[in-house]
């Protein structure tokens, strides 16, 4: 017989943008980041373009009257939830979109497309002059450096003059602004972006945890690693589309913005390395690290499982082992699976006390995920009894053995396991092999531990019983 239907019903988001024959950017990227967030996307095309991951080769604007039948279209069929709009092109076209924003019920976001990558301004004066109406219609602007400074006369250099040019922004009508810190940040490591709400405007946009003047607009800033990528073609679009697809589910516009830089900085963390120029945002690197987690529980599950057989009670430390596994994609301890209780000797050997679980490990998941920062190719890690016999069998590793001194960490450390992998992997050279253990000595009250880690849950079984290998 046939089946019955069983349809769904996602809030639907529209993109009004150009076209990006190379998918890193536009309306290409756009409508992957909307469906990674559970949002239909529609489109308006604006313009296409012929280009790929080394740059623009031509580009053609659509007539007004295809850009209109193509809003006609949507907004005749489709309830939509919030719209962001991109590439705009020229003055008549900025004007269409302006007057449509006017007259829609729904969050708008404009990404002020006006100012390539090289700095190159893309608008003619006309064209810039319109984005002031369009501006004034928008529930968040989200300009970066460059353009805030073309639209305000402000160029934000610092977290002042980043406010600052928000504040102008909202003057100009926005309900808010957010100032994309790709050039502004408290030093060449860290990403700062600003965001500026109307105060008037407040109760419709959900509550803020901002700071602010008494008569002043709202102002948070969310700060992030610099990523060390070129890849960043299409970042823009991407957090632009990742906050308006939150808006249409109806979430605050503090927490979509929040939501949407954290999307962006994984999509560019792990961007991929496709065509012959730097390579393309992941716009579907969230979804992919969901997926990869029941994998990962599975690897660890098989490691404890293997461990147990082997009886690694030789190795296992007096606070306990614990065998932790990243997703391909882990940027918090909860993307990290490990046995819950850790594993235990007991009179037979060993048994993990609990199942595996993500986010079961602390100390542990915090070291591998600093790991990450030098290798993200490390996805597993296990702590294993430090003795002077252990010490020794290290030197049976297929890799390099680092260490760290727990009584040279700074009062200021945000944590030992954090701090502990930064001097360990840090001091190695980068064309050196990743260490495949990390010795830490302990310190008063603290018990020496060995961490191995490996690429691979075979690697790292296959590391530890060595190290038993060697002690027994």
């Amino acid at each position: 017989m046939t089946r019955r239907r069983a349809p769904v019903s996602p809030p639907v988001a529209l993109t009004v943008a150009g076209s990006d024959s190379g998918g890193g950017a536009g309306i290409q990227a756009d409508l992957k980041t909307m469906e990674a967030h559970g949002v239909f996307g529609t489109s308006v095309v604006t313009a296409v373009t012929a280009q790929n991951t080394r740059g623009v080769e031509r580009s053609h604007v659509l007539p007004v009257a295809e850009i209109k039948a193509q809003y006609r279209a949507v907004n005749e069929d489709f309830d939509l939830g919030a719209v962001k709009t991109g590439m705009l092109a020229t003055e008549p076209v900025i004007d269409l979109v302006t007057d449509r924003a006017a007259a829609l019920d729904a969050p708008v976001v404009v990404d002020p497309v006006m100012v390539a990558a090289s700095g190159d301004r893309l608008l003619d004066a006309d064209a810039e002059a319109a984005y002031a109406d369009l501006i004034g219609e928008a529930t968040l602007a989200t300009p970066n450096a460059d353009e805030a400074a073309v639209l305000t006369g402000i160029d934000p250099t610092d977290r002042e003059t980043a406010r600052e040019a928000g504040e102008e922004l909202v003057g100009m009508g926005a309900d808010a602004a957010l100032v994309k810190g790709g050039h502004v940040g408290a030093d060449d490591d860290t990403v700062i972006d600003t965001l500026v709400v109307d105060r008037e405007g407040q109760e419709s946009l959900g509550p803020s945890a901002g700071s602010a003047d008494d008569e002043g607009p709202t102002v948070r800033t969310f700060e992030h690693p610099r990523v060390d990528t070129d890849a960043t073609h299409g970042s823009g679009c991407t957090l632009s589309s990742a906050i308006a697809a939150h808006l249409a589910h109806g979430e605050t516009l503090e927490f979509a913005v929040e939501a949407g830089t954290a999307f962006m900085e994984r999509a560019v963390r792990y961007s991929l390395d496709v065509g012959q120029g730097p390579g393309a945002v992941h716009h579907l690197a969230a979804l992919r690290e969901a997926a990869d987690r029941h994998r990962t529980m599975t690897d660890v599950a098989e490691v404890v499982e293997a461990f147990v057989d082997r009886d690694v009670s030789r190795l296992v430390p007096e606070v306990g082992m614990n065998v932790v596994g990243a997703t391909a994609y882990a940027e918090a301890v909860g993307e990290t699976a490990a046995v819950e209780g850790r594993i235990t000797r007991t009179f037979s050997g060993v048994a993990p006390n609990r199942g595996v679980r993500l986010g079961a490990s602390s100390h542990v998941a915090r070291f591998l995920l600093a790991a990450r920062e030098f290798d993200p190719d490390l996805r597993f890690a296990v702590n294993c009894r430090f003795d002077d016999e252990t010490e020794a069998a290290t030197a049976a590793l297929d890799g390099p053995v680092t260490e760290y001194d727990r009584d040279a960490e700074p009062d200021d450390a945000s944590g030992t396991m954090g701090w502990g992998a930064r001097q360990a992997f840090g001091a190695v050279d980068a064309d050196d092999p990743t260490p495949a253990a990390v010795l830490d000595r302990g310190a008063v009250g603290k018990e020496a531990i060995i961490k191995v880690v490996g690429e691979t849950p075979e690697e790292l079984g296959e590391r530890v019983f060595a190290l038993l290998d060697a002690v027994e």
